[in-house]
């Protein structure tokens, strides 16, 4: 799955346990003591000379047998082959498709893993970037956001393979570190619903003409509406048409959108009675999407979420909030609801278009509710503020920032170029030349909320605020959008330090 890390490569960007634990003596040398657990979800070993192993299927404390596929000078990689001595938090993984052996589905990594487990390890990885890459610690730790840890998944990307020599389609996710399709009946974090369309979906496209030329189906799941988005290489005969719209006539629900080819070629198979949508009831706004927009995974947490990082950045009636990677207003809209104004920022000229039409719709639904604050959205590349960008926006009170896995280093380097400016009068490097801006009632946001799907870059991104002298992290958690795999959510909350 796309949101999985690469492999670590030494034991620096390894989870350690709370504890130590050693192979008693009697042990032969060729059992491996787990002494902790990386964020692939490998256990971690020394053999008596020091070298690491990190050993995919073992977990803490256990003492197993293991089987070596890979050497390096440094360390080695290992398959588990037995468990002598068992984990006290492993678990039976819901289901058959996960494993450790070929042909194994690797959309999971953890599902041996007790999930409360999981987000103590979740935890550890969050910390240790913060003190590792950001040099420093939180003032607090936040209560994880947790929620359902089956049937979560409303979005994935499902590959989709003939495979000729057997006469069969496989539908699904591609085995463990393979480009093969693992041959899935069932699937435990989809919904129930999608899960249960695997088989039937092989059986169709197993039956229409374009089978060898589809590579995948595209799943976006809304409260009402499952968007199916079929990618093609070829023309579909007018067959193959009639069979996708008797699937969806037998499955309630089902939108099928074709894509012949780049996203901006994605197209409504007929006219829909329903729109794809998500709502945040909390704030009474319902956001309209397109199958292949930016949405979270989970909408479960997204709704806890939202409500966690809007009560964090405590937005008052007075105040202005700016939503930098704003998107299709998952934040933005929410904000609007509390704030005097907001602005949101996205460098995606479609999604702000979304935004716009999805912020207009919602005012005009809310008869029996405030209005929304005067909001406006801004196209910008993110990745290339400058201190002089920055200040053309404008004070504002509060910042909630949600970026992608890149972060947000050029807008929190932008910030504390104008702090330092602020604090000295020193011109702003841009790192291009010196300029010393008109700032006027420009000042620093007194909060900023920080959204983040990497904590490598949050911890980037948060020492430059810590280091500025600007700010101080004062609370931070992890959010568990995606349990049984090895992709950490997190949010963090900065408060200004007040000049002496």
């Amino acid at each position: 799955m796309s949101e999985e890390t690469q492999s670590p490569k030494s034991p620096q960007s390894t989870v350690q346990s709370t504890a130590q634990s050693t192979a008693p003596k009697e042990y032969p040398l060729d059992l491996l003591s787990i002494e902790s657990l990386d964020i692939e979800a490998q256990g971690i070993a020394h053999r008596p000379d020091g070298k690491v192993v990190f050993i995919e299927g073992a977990l803490p404390f256990e003492l197993v047998s293991a089987s070596v596929y890979r050497k390096k000078a440094s360390f080695e990689k290992a398959t588990l082959l037995a468990v002598h001595r068992e984990s006290s938090q492993r678990v039976r993984p819901a289901c058959p498709s996960f494993g450790m052996h070929t042909g194994a589905c690797g959309g999971c990594k953890m599902q041996h893993l007790h999930v409360s487990a999981q987000v103590a390890v979740k935890q550890r990885v969050l910390e240790d970037n913060l003190l590792h890459i950001g040099k420093l610690k939180s003032d607090n730790l936040l209560r994880s956001i947790e929620g359902p840890a089956w049937n979560y998944r409303y979005r994935a990307r499902l590959s989709v393979r003939y495979v000729r020599k057997k006469g069969t389609v496989l539908v699904g996710f591609h085995e463990r570190k393979s480009a093969y399709v693992a041959d899935m009946s069932e699937c435990h974090v989809l919904p129930k619903h999608v899960s249960d369309m695997l088989l039937p979906l092989r059986a169709l496209i197993s039956s229409m003409d374009a089978k060898e030329t589809i590579p995948q189906i595209e799943l976006a799941c809304g409260d009402s509406v499952t968007a199916l988005v079929l990618r093609h290489m070829q023309d579909l005969s007018d067959t193959d048409l009639t069979r996708l719209r008797a699937f969806a006539v037998q499955t309630p629900g089902v939108q099928w959108w074709l894509q012949s080819g780049g996203l901006e070629t994605v197209v409504l198979l007929d006219d829909a009675t329903e729109e794809l949508n998500y709502g945040l009831p909390e704030f009474g706004v319902v956001m309209p999407f397109r199958p292949t927009d930016f949405t979270q995974v989970n909408p479960h947490i997204n709704q806890v979420l939202v409500s966690r990082a809007l009560r964090l950045l405590a937005v008052q009636p007075h105040e202005r909030v700016i939503d930098w990677f704003c998107g299709l207003g998952n934040f933005t809209l929410p904000l609007a609801t509390r704030a005097q104004s907001v602005l949101g920022i996205e460098g995606s000229e479609a999604l702000v278009a979304r935004s716009r039409e999805n912020y207009l719709k919602n005012q005009a639904a809310r008869i029996d509710r405030h209005a929304l604050a005067p909001t406006s959205f801004e196209v910008r590349n993110l990745f290339e503020m400058t201190p002089a960008l920055l200040s053309r926006d404008g004070r504002a009170d509060k910042w909630l920032v949600d970026p992608p896995r890149e972060g947000a280093f050029e807008l929190f380097k932008s910030l504390a170029a104008l702090h330092q400016q602020l604090l000295t009068g020193v011109p702003c490097d841009d790192g291009v030349h010196q300029q010393a801006l008109a700032l006027g009632n420009w000042q620093m946001p007194e909060r900023i909320v920080y959204v983040s799907c990497n904590p490598a870059t949050l911890a980037r991104d948060a020492g430059v605020l810590v280091d500025s002298g600007a700010y101080r992290c004062s609370s931070a958690g992890v959010i568990n959008m995606f349990p049984h795999t090895a992709h950490v959510e997190s949010i963090a909350v900065f408060d200004r330090i007040k000049p002496q």
